[in-house]
């Protein structure tokens, strides 16, 4: 029956939560500014973080509806639901408080306090973390897109000249990590004294996360017999992995946010409806099978993870505009949903 749903009908919930989302973030401006110029300021700020989330996590849909696609329908309904309440809630309130609490060495009630009291502090603090927060979400994401591309099983390449000789390295042992590493030591050498040890601190610990996480998946997909395992397999390693991964992606466009406006209320709304567009586009595509028809579509989110990754990384050494981030995502999985349109016209 999901084969005969309109592309609007996905639409239903986003579009629900953009007029609430707009209609809280008018309120906003005015309980703000007290005046329609902050009003309308408030929802220019909130339409632009939206859009510039969609943006940023359109590879984030590909790579979730790939991975649902193997989960049990029980996981994938709790993903769809806890999921979005953790991406939006979790990534995008709760993260940025506890970024602050930890650097500042203050509890988490004081600093919602300090976001809702003094803003700009709050966003000096958030500009601070900056670096270890790239290092970790760009260490995650890499090996993410490593793990796709270095891997002896894989069958389709969409760029052979480059995926063809990263398929044979899948026999190396450890390949992966030992370039991730050797990226990661490389970007420490220009960073001032100070900030060496919690960017290699952070890089290690999204490493590790990732190891954890990737461990865990195989390990609940190899479990059989029991009924507990029946349930766990294809369900809560794929859980955590997309959950993690939702973060990693979050991390550019939370701090990306701040650019525009040091209101975490109005940074929380606009990433939100952002988010709820993600998740109806991660629906579309398992139900329309959307990956399979496409066949380099995947491939092009991957390449677009890479692209991200590279970007973290040198986030902590110069600022890269969220938009030439968003751009250059939109870019290469565009070039892969044409290249997939040519390849399915030369094999008809």
């Amino acid at each position: 029956m999901s084969e005969h749903r309109s592309s609007l009908s996905y639409l239903k919930w986003p579009l629900i939560t953009t007029v609430i989302g707009l209609g809280l973030t008018g309120w906003l401006g005015w309980a703000t500014e007290g005046s329609m110029a902050g009003v309308l300021s408030f929802l220019m700020v909130g339409t632009v973080l939206a859009a510039l989330e969609i943006a940023l996590s359109f590879d984030n849909a590909i790579v979730n509806a790939n991975k649902l696609e193997e989960m049990t329908p029980v996981w994938r309904q709790r993903f769809l639901t806890w999921g979005i309440l953790i991406a939006v809630f979790g990534m995008r309130i709760v993260f940025p408080l506890a970024i602050v609490a930890i650097f500042a060495w203050i509890n988490p009630f004081a600093a919602m306090h300090l976001a809702l009291a003094d803003p700009d502090e709050y966003s000096r603090i958030i500009g601070h973390a900056h670096g270890p927060i790239s290092a970790f979400g760009g260490t995650f994401l890499m090996m993410v897109a490593l793990k796709f591309f270095i891997d002896e099983d894989k069958s389709i390449d969409w760029i052979t000249v480059v995926e063809k000789r990263l398929r044979k390295w899948g026999s190396i042992r450890g390949f992966e990590i030992a370039l991730v590493l050797v990226i990661v030591m490389l970007i420490s050498q220009s960073l001032p004294g100070p900030e060496v040890g919690p960017f290699l601190t952070s890089a290690v610990m999204g490493l590790l996360v990732f190891t954890m996480v990737d461990g865990l998946g195989t390990y609940l997909d190899n479990m059989a017999g029991s009924t507990a395992a029946i349930g766990a397999k294809g369900g809560l390693g794929a859980f955590l992995y997309l959950e993690v991964l939702d973060a990693s992606f979050s991390f550019d466009g939370v701090i990306g946010a701040f650019a525009l406006t040091t209101n975490i209320l109005l940074i929380a709304i606009g990433l939100g409806i952002g988010a709820m567009y993600v998740r109806s586009m991660t629906i579309m595509l398992v139900e329309r099978g959307t990956l399979a028809e496409f066949r380099y579509l995947e491939h092009g989110a991957f390449y677009s993870i890479f692209a991200l990754s590279i970007v973290m990384f040198l986030q902590s050494l110069v600022h890269v505009h969220e938009l030439i981030t968003g751009g250059i995502g939109m870019a290469l999985i565009a070039l892969a949903f044409y290249a997939s349109i040519i390849h399915n016209k030369r094999e008809a």
